[in-house]
């Protein structure tokens, strides 16, 4: 059985980033890196969410973006990962806003992924609040995924050879 992987908005977002700078260039390369080395290797999914944010762009690149998450398995929002969303909100280990980084959250918890893949290492991907996440999710029942970026995983993956 294929491990699973959540993507959250910023996975597409690098895919297909305009911006010119060398960390959103070196971003760009290792997200396309790691789709097209190892995306096959696992069962991706990603939620309604990852759309809506996506759409909200002005970029040429917006329907591109979306495009790349056609493949991939959407899973459905219900009451149950709202108010896991605001549990992550109440106890303050991501920001008030129930419709970004705690509901992605809420979404791989819940699903029990394997992994949330993510460029966002301010909210999501942080050493620094995996233990708190991992003791919320505790609480209240649930399985944390690995927190990671595609750098981690093609570190990993390089490590191994």
């Amino acid at each position: 059985m294929l491990k699973n992987i959540y993507i959250e908005t910023s996975i597409p977002s690098f895919y297909y980033t305009s911006r010119i700078d060398a960390q959103s260039v070196a971003r760009k390369e290792w997200t396309r890196e790691w789709w097209e080395k190892y995306a096959n290797e696992f069962e991706l999914t990603s939620s309604v969410a990852v759309i809506d944010e996506l759409q909200q762009g002005t970029s040429q690149h917006t329907q591109d973006r979306i495009n790349l998450l056609d493949n991939v398995t959407l899973l459905e929002l219900n009451q149950d990962i709202t108010d896991i969303t605001h549990i992550y909100i109440d106890h303050f280990i991501m920001p008030n806003d129930p419709k970004g980084d705690a509901l992605h959250l809420a979404l791989a918890c819940y699903y029990k992924v394997d992994m949330l893949l993510t460029w966002n290492c301010q909210h999501i991907a942080n050493a620094n609040k995996f233990e708190h996440i991992r003791r919320i999710n505790f609480q209240i029942g649930l399985p944390t995924p690995v927190l990671a970026t595609p750098l981690n995983y093609l570190e990993e993956k390089e490590a191994q050879q």
